[in-house]
């Protein structure tokens, strides 16, 4: 069972974080068991060689039967069970216990009789100097961690932000900004080192700067070819008008206008590549502006008003898209083709194959025209564009039941 994270738990600052988080603990806690051990140690020895000369003492004071000191006894009840048994042996020994209620560093030997001669040393000071080094250890480690933290957190920032300035700047020559550029200052600076981030900031911008020039000159080629072509075809179609009626005067001057379209369609591509296309806004009523546009292409396309609204819109744009998208469904989809007025929402929809997967998927491309037998693949690529410059939605998809559906929604 997959459990989804929230969005912000994948940040490259969370990961920073956590990572310098789990680090800092592993280290302080590996640092404070080391410090742990070593004082244990030593103030655990200090108290045992205490012991230990005290018993030396002891055993000597009784073996001369002087009376026996403060904290010395033989076989007290306090002694732990291990030390008794260990003196029983014939050995000494030591060991930290509880002795009315307060830490006790035993030291215990044989005496006659197999007895134990044992003396008890306070060990409360030992305990609370490692009481008070473990609260210091954890204290300074929580500092040391927050610390850090906050350190951490101020320069894994400071990268962050400046990645999201590249994503934004990537997201908006991706929509069509080819302005747009990250001028890291790093980049500019030869003094300055050059990180991974400012690489990719550098790297981003010479591409965005190479593919402006090569749209650029792409869109001066369209539009040059365009402007050289109108002349002379202008002058063909008035040639061909000039042939006497026939077969193949009929043929000459279907071809001549294929081409005055293509290269009118040329010319409107390239001006809307230039993004300075501007808008005449009116309020148009929707339906009676869609049942204008199928009565101008002069095909058999039922118009269905579901709901009429008026729309401040370009109204010559918007004939331009619903025109296409209809000249669209009767040229490479099959009948019967309906368009559908629903509020703001315009569908035109056919019951041939269906869009290529490509054009779903990617949308239309300039001349690619898979799976339609003729066309240049231009209608689409100007709805869409003039789609763009009327700031509505255009979609296209493929019915369940079989057809293109083309969806057009106005803001």
């Amino acid at each position: 069972m997959s459990v989804a994270l929230p969005r912000w738990a994948g940040t490259l600052a969370v990961k920073a974080a956590v990572f310098i988080t789990v680090m800092c603990c592993a280290l302080a806690a590996l640092l404070g068991v080391l410090v742990h051990v070593s004082v244990t140690n030593q103030t655990v020895g200090q108290a045992r060689d205490l012991a230990l000369d005290r018993l030396t003492e002891a055993t000597a004071a009784f073996e001369a039967g002087d009376s026996p000191a403060r904290g010395v006894g033989v076989d007290p009840p306090g002694l732990p069970e291990p030390l008794r048994e260990l003196a029983a042996a014939g050995e000494r020994g030591t060991m930290v216990g509880d002795h009315r209620g307060r830490p006790t560093m035993w030291a215990a030997g044989p005496v006659d009789g197999g007895r134990a001669l044992a003396v008890e040393v306070d060990y409360s000071q030992g305990e609370r100097t490692i009481d008070g080094l473990d609260r210091a250890i954890v204290w300074s480690s929580a500092l040391a961690i927050g610390a850090t933290l906050l350190v951490g957190a101020f320069a894994v920032t400071r990268v962050t932000r400046r990645l999201h300035t590249t994503a934004q700047v990537a997201r908006r020559i991706t929509a069509g900004d080819l302005d747009a550029r990250v001028d890291d200052p790093r980049t500019k600076d030869p003094t300055r080192p050059e990180d991974e981030v400012a690489a990719v900031s550098a790297a981003l911008d010479s591409m965005a700067a190479s593919l402006q020039g090569k749209l650029l000159a792409e869109q001066r080629f369209t539009a040059d070819v365009a402007h050289e072509l109108r002349t002379p075809l202008t002058g063909l179609h008035a040639a061909a008008e000039l042939l006497p009626a026939s077969r193949p005067t009929e043929l000459v001057r279907d071809r001549v206008a294929a081409l005055r379209t293509l290269t009118e369609d040329l010319l409107e591509i390239s001006r809307l590549d230039t993004g300075r296309e501007r808008l005449e806004l009116e309020r148009e009523p929707l339906a009676a502006l869609a049942e204008r546009v199928v009565r101008a292409s002069g095909t058999d396309t039922e118009v269905v008003v579901v709901r009429d609204v008026a729309v401040e819109t370009d109204r010559r744009r918007l004939e331009r898209v619903l025109g296409n998208l209809v000249a669209n469904a009767h040229r490479h989809g099959r009948g019967p083709v309906a368009l559908t007025v629903d509020g703001p929402v315009v569908t035109v929809r056919d019951h041939g194959d269906g869009y290529p997967e490509y054009l779903v998927e990617h949308g239309p491309q300039r001349f690619r025209t898979e799976g339609v037998s003729k066309g240049h693949g231009l209608g689409l690529t100007i709805a869409v564009g003039q789609t763009e410059v009327l700031g509505a939605r255009l979609v296209f998809d493929n019915a369940a039941d079989g057809g293109a559906v083309a969806v057009l929604t106005l803001r």
